[in-house]
């Protein structure tokens, strides 16, 4: 089901509770306002979610209300993570969903990290541009 990104924030989405501490995660990284770990259901050999501790429905929302500290830390720490996990040099891809159209599943802003084989185009040209 996608995720109308113009909803208030839902405290009983699954990244609420794992920040919560209700559901367990396979942690990578944590600080103060970001938390990293691997996606239950991988769609690469590397599979990380990075996630805000804030309470952010979209990019857009997290853009608009997050503090200069926030959104650094979420930022930096998706470069750190990538480093740190050897993806620089064969590549990695971010994908962050919003929105209906996009299928966003969960409302709570998430980057996945996705990385370790050939990933394939993004999209299939709209050739109705030329």
């Amino acid at each position: 089901m996608a995720v109308d990104a113009t909803q208030p924030y839902d405290d009983q989405n699954i990244f609420a509770k794992i920040l919560h501490g209700e559901i367990r995660s396979r942690k990578v990284f944590e600080d103060e306002h970001t938390l990293v770990f691997h996606d239950i259901a991988p769609w690469a050999p590397t599979h990380l979610l990075v996630i805000p501790k804030g309470a952010y429905v979209s990019w857009d929302d997290f853009s608009e209300k997050a503090s200069d500290a926030e959104i650094a830390s979420f930022v930096r720490v998706t470069g750190k993570v990538a480093r740190e996990a050897g993806l620089v040099e064969s590549g990695y891809r971010l994908i962050a969903n919003t929105g209906l159209d996009s299928h966003a599943e969960v409302p709570h802003l998430h980057v996945h990290i996705l990385a370790g084989r050939q990933l394939g185009p993004m999209l299939v040209r709209n050739d109705s541009r030329r």
